[in-house]
């Protein structure tokens, strides 16, 4: 499929369960249960409160997204043009390519390592040989297309659905809801990070949302079929994480919950959460990395895009150092909030939803700009990504998200205040 060009309105034909199932099954992951338990310092009931707060502003930024998808067709990339300018959008298309590839990597890591771990006694140590079968099996995922996904994503992420709520049980029954509740903070988390920790997970997802809402039949379904799909999943996932670090005080609350259900018995349904939650996660990393390479190089085939990208993240997963994962997470928070806080404003007040969708590739065109980039919102991005660093190192009371999003839309209103329809 060429990525500059827009979708068929033939082969436009998702509706509002796909969008739902396709991010539930991105929601459910051993990554979100790890991140989960990043909040154990904040307490339970704190946590909970993060938890909420977070994706109820990560996913309304992550749906918005999605509509620039849904109503034209294009993927998120080259629907950062009429923004950023034609070359303008390459500079978001590297850091999307790094970050996703740096996803896939984190995917592959946690999935190899938490099936070792569960086999480990029967098989024996081979981490290293879960995370390439894991990753080959993804690529193979990812290869399949947009037809085949929707049923893969249905039959698979309806099982996740049932496991998932064995595995919530599980872990409620034997930790005791009594102990959670009266669970306090420890300190050394303040609630603003805590809930940049948990923008920062469907942020991650808003340079790719776009990639698949371009399938859609209409955008009432993309829209709310994404947030409630990942809203609902992330945010379950982020609360078994929390409450699994809490009662166990590890920093690891993925692979206690993996091992409680194996002690009770559920090895292989154990098995099966981990291997078809990171195949229903990581896929979209994969296929996404494709997309935003052809951004960047036209000619680059799709499945070819895939295959390399699918090997650079399980070779980094072979040496990767999962110490860095928070810091990762808010490293990619820094640099795409901001970013998509200059796009959703651009596209929502300054075009009024208004695309010229035969001048995004051509040169000389509307959206070539200065030499085809756009500086005006690229000094905009700039400044809210020094804001972001500038308040999470300095602890500011209200976090690092809004700050960046609100001060990079403002500047650019500023620099930019008005543009016609066609431009």
């Amino acid at each position: 499929m060429d990525a500059l060009k827009p979708v068929d309105p033939k082969e436009r034909t998702w509706g509002g369960l796909d969008f739902f199932i396709l991010w539930a099954g991105a929601g459910i992951s051993l990554a979100e249960i790890w991140a989960g338990g990043m909040l154990r310092p904040m307490g339970f009931l704190i946590g909970v409160a993060a938890i909420l707060v977070g994706h109820l502003l990560g996913n309304t930024a992550l749906a918005l997204g999605g509509l620039l998808g849904s109503e034209h067709g294009i993927p998120t990339m080259v629907a950062l043009r009429p923004s950023f300018g034609i070359r303008g959008s390459y500079l978001a298309s590297i850091l999307n390519i790094i970050q996703l590839i740096g996803w896939t990597a984190v995917m592959i890591w946690i999935g190899g390592n938490a099936a070792d771990a569960l086999l480990k006694p029967v098989l024996g140590a081979h981490p290293k040989a879960w995370m390439v079968g894991i990753g080959i099996i993804t690529i193979v995922w990812s290869f399949v297309g947009e037809t085949f996904w929707k049923w893969l994503q249905r039959i698979s992420v309806t099982g996740l659905l049932i496991l998932s709520a064995a595995m919530t049980l599980m872990v409620f029954k034997s930790y005791g809801w009594h102990n959670l509740l009266s669970a306090g903070g420890e300190g050394g988390l303040a609630i603003p990070l805590g809930i940049d920790l948990v923008v920062a997970m469907p942020i991650s997802w808003l340079p790719l949302v776009a990639d698949y809402s371009r399938f859609s039949r209409k955008n009432a379904p993309a829209f709310w079929g994404t947030w409630w799909g990942y809203f609902f999943l992330s945010s379950w996932m982020y609360l078994v994480g929390l409450a699994a670090a809490i009662a166990t005080r590890s920093d690891t609350p993925d692979s206690m919950v993996i091992q409680l259900m194996a002690h009770a018995g559920w090895i292989f349904p154990a098995l099966l959460i981990i291997l078809f939650s990171t195949f229903t996660t990581t896929f979209l990393d994969i296929y996404s990395t494709a997309v935003s390479a052809q951004n960047l190089f036209p000619s680059l085939k799709e499945k070819r895009g895939i295959v390399i990208a699918g090997i650079l993240g399980i070779l980094i997963a072979l040496v990767f150092d999962a110490t860095q994962y928070e810091n990762f997470l808010l490293l990619i928070g820094s640099f795409f909030c901001p970013m998509f806080g200059v796009t959703l404003t651009d596209y929502f007040i300054t075009r009024k939803r208004h695309i010229d969708v035969e001048a995004l590739d051509k040169k000389a065109g509307i959206y070539w700009y200065s030499n085809g980039i756009h500086w005006k919102a690229i000094i905009a991005w700039l400044f809210g990504v020094v804001l972001y660093q500038v308040s999470f190192r300095l602890g500011w009371s209200i976090g690092a998200t809004l700050p960046s999003m609100i001060v990079s839309a403002g500047i650019y209103l500023l620099l930019h205040p008005r543009a016609n329809r066609a431009s």
